[in-house]
């Protein structure tokens, strides 16, 4: 989940919810469908106006990498034949990492194409449960529970036809919250030369305990860890699971409208993770300062 996107109301605070339950808590951009449309190379935009999938296609089926929301896989099914595929040829599912909005509609398009699952091994039992991992200021959010067919560690490469992703754990906002990568070449972007694209995991806090986390001890260490590692990651194209944090929609549109070159942002990752990392820091500050015995009355 994104800092600043997540409305949780207090009401959910301990208390367990699945699929269109807690999909009437969240923005309405969550569930808001908007059309398909490419981005660059093989990759398309095919989830709703707050919540990112990307459907890759190859010469051997296609990929999409996220669910989202349970509510939410009717409307990606739809965007997924628009863009030319038909479900039964989506033959694997990755995803980011183990939270309802990135992981709820999972078991439902997976149950929909026959795909396999592939995920950070660290968030397996999440995902194959449907209990979000470590603790967090909401309480629990669970999700349909979705068996995952591959779990994948770091550096691990996915090969799908022509198409390679090579997984990077990032833990932290997930132990297993996982980025993936691929080169394209697009012959109308950058002079058709290759193009690495980054499809990031999440970097924010978003409500997680970062002291005192007896699910997830190193949640700190993980956190500053994988802040560093992909402000040196380059990409010439940042595609994240929330699309506002990269305007991954109104890039969209301003291909549509002729911009060569839209989704090119070399800049945006290490400027993203700049400003995670000093957002990490001044939370972790303030929980530290919360739970000192000198804080307390």
């Amino acid at each position: 989940m994104m800092l600043g996107t997540m409305r949780i109301g207090a009401a959910v605070v301990a208390l367990a919810l699945t699929g269109s339950a807690s999909a009437q808590l969240d923005p309405p951009s969550w569930t808001t469908p908007t059309p398909a449309f490419r981005i660059v190379g093989p990759i398309w935009y095919v989830g709703t106006q707050g919540l990112s999938v990307y459907l890759i296609k190859t010469r051997a089926g296609a990929i999409l990498i996220d669910g989202t929301l349970a509510d939410n896989v009717p409307a990606i099914r739809r965007n997924v034949e628009a863009a030319g595929v038909a479900m039964r040829d989506v033959k694997l599912l990755l995803n980011s990492h183990a939270h309802f909005d990135h992981a709820a509609g999972l078991a439902g398009l997976k149950a929909a194409s026959g795909a396999r699952l592939l995920a950070g091994a660290a968030d397996k039992p999440a995902l194959d449960s449907g209990i979000p991992p470590g603790e967090v200021s909401y309480g629990v959010i669970a999700f349909p529970a979705v068996r995952v067919d591959r779990a994948v560690r770091d550096g691990e490469r996915v090969r799908l036809g022509e198409v390679t992703l090579t997984a990077h754990a990032t833990p932290g906002h997930t132990p297993g919250n996982t980025s993936w990568s691929m080169r394209v070449v697009d012959a109308k972007v950058n002079g058709g030369r290759p193009l690495s694209v980054l499809f990031p995991g999440s970097l924010n806090v978003a409500g997680n305990r970062l002291v005192g986390n007896k699910r997830y001890p190193g949640i700190v260490a993980d956190f500053r860890r994988s802040l560093a590692r992909l402000a040196a990651m380059k990409a010439d194209v940042v595609l994240p699971g929330h699309p506002e944090a990269a305007d991954v929609i109104g890039r969209g549109a301003r291909a549509a409208a002729g911009e060569k070159g839209a989704f090119l942002a070399p800049a945006l990752m290490a400027q993203t993770t700049a400003a995670a990392a000093k957002a990490f820091e001044v939370e972790l500050a303030k929980q530290e300062a919360a739970a000192s015995p000198s804080s307390r009355p």
